[in-house]
C-alpha cells in the first residue's frame, strides 16, 4: 500500500506476519462480495469487527492475548482495507449478512463477535438477524442506529465534547469523495487529535496503515456508505427483537452510564464495563484491559 505522499506502508500480509501468535491474511468470496480477514490463534472462534477510519489493523494490540486463548478472525468489513467495495450493501443488516456467510465459509456452527464503532452496530446486527450463529456479543462505544439519531446535536455546547460533524458530512453525496480524496491522513490526524487522551497510542505507521486504506474517491465512497445507509438502519432496527445471546457492552467515560442505560433494553443477558481512561479507540488506548475484558467475556 501507498499512503499519502508515496509513503510506503506494509501489506496486510506484511502487517499479519508481524505480529506474534502466527497471524495470516486471508480473503473469502462471501454473499457476493470479497471480505479480507486476518486470523490467528487456536481455540473457540473470535470475530473482531474494527470502525471507521480503521481496518482490521485496529486490533493488533490485543490480538496476540486473544490469540493465546481463541481463534482470533479480525475482519475488513464491506467497503474497507483489504474487503471488496460493492456499489451498495452497506446498511448494518447486509454487512452483518456478509459475516454471518464467512462463519459459514470458515465452517463454524456459531461464533462469539465484538465490534468497535462502525463494527459495534455491525455485531449488535448480527446478534439481532443470526441468533443461532452467535454465542456471545460485546459492543464498543457506539450503539446501533435507531431513532434518536436524528436527533443528535450538530452543534455542542464548549465544554462538553465535540460534534460528530463527520457523522453529517459522510452522508453527504459526492461531496467527502472530493473533499477527503488525497487528505485522509489529514482527516485521520484530527479525529485522533480530538478522540485520544495520548497522542502516542495511534503512532506514524498506524495512521499511515490507516490512510492508505481510505486515501481514494472510492475507497471514501465505500466508507461513506457506512453512514449513508443510517435511515436504513433505523428502520431496521425497528423490526429487531430483545437479543438472546450474553451481551457485553463496554463505554468510555462520555458513554458507559448511556451504555448502562440503553443496553438492558435490548438484551437479556447484559453486562457493561468502563474504559475510563479511553475517548473512543478502546483497542488502542487500554488493550490489556479490553483484553482482560473481552478474555474473561468470552471464556
Amino acid at each position: 500500500m501507498t499512503a499519502e505522499h508515496g509513503q510506503a506502508v506494509p501489506t496486510d500480509e506484511e502487517l499479519a506476519r508481524s505480529l506474534p501468535g502466527g497471524f495470516t491474511s486471508r480473503h473469502a468470496e462471501v454473499n457476493g462480495t470479497r471480505l479480507h480477514y486476518v486470523e490467528g490463534g487456536s481455540g473457540e472462534p473470535l470475530v473482531l469487527l474494527p470502525g471507521y477510519p480503521q481496518t482490521w489493523w485496529a486490533w493488533h494490540k490485543v490480538l496476540p492475548a486473544l490469540a493465546e486463548r481463541f481463534r482470533v478472525f479480525a475482519v475488513d468489513l464491506r467497503g474497507m482495507g483489504g474487503s471488496d467495495r460493492p456499489e451498495g450493501g452497506y446498511d448494518k443488516k447486509t454487512m452483518a449478512a456478509d459475516i454471518a456467510a464467512l462463519v459459514g465459509h470458515l465452517g463454524y456452527e456459531d461464533v462469539n463477535i465484538a465490534g468497535h464503532d462502525m463494527g459495534s452496530m455491525v455485531a449488535f446486527s448480527f446478534a439481532a438477524n443470526h441468533p443461532k450463529l452467535t454465542r456471545k456479543v460485546a459492543m464498543m462505544d457506539t450503539p446501533h442506529p435507531d431513532e434518536s439519531y436524528y436527533g443528535l446535536k450538530l452543534l455542542a455546547r464548549p465544554g462538553t465534547g465535540i460534534s460528530r460533524w463527520w457523522w453529517s458530512f459522510n452522508q453527504a453525496l459526492d461531496l467527502p469523495e472530493v473533499l477527503y480524496a488525497g487528505h485522509m491522513r489529514q482527516v485521520i490526524d484530527w479525529l485522533f487529535g480530538h478522540a485520544l487522551a495520548d497522542q502516542s497510542l495511534v503512532g506514524d505507521l498506524d495512521r499511515a496503515v490507516y490512510a492508505a486504506a481510505y486515501d481514494t474517491p472510492d475507497r471514501i465512497r465505500a466508507a461513506c456508505g457506512w453512514y449513508r445507509a443510517y435511515p436504513q438502519d433505523i428502520e431496521d432496527r425497528k423490526t429487531y427483537g430483545t437479543i438472546t445471546a450474553p451481551l457485553l457492552g463496554i463505554g468510555s467515560r462520555h458513554t458507559y452510564e448511556y451504555f448502562q442505560h440503553l443496553l438492558p433494553s435490548l438484551a437479556e443477558d447484559v453486562r457493561v464495563e468502563r474504559a475510563a481512561d479511553s475517548v473512543h479507540y478502546f483497542p488502542e488506548e487500554e488493550p490489556e484491559l479490553i483484553a482482560r475484558y473481552l478474555l474473561e467475556f468470552f471464556a
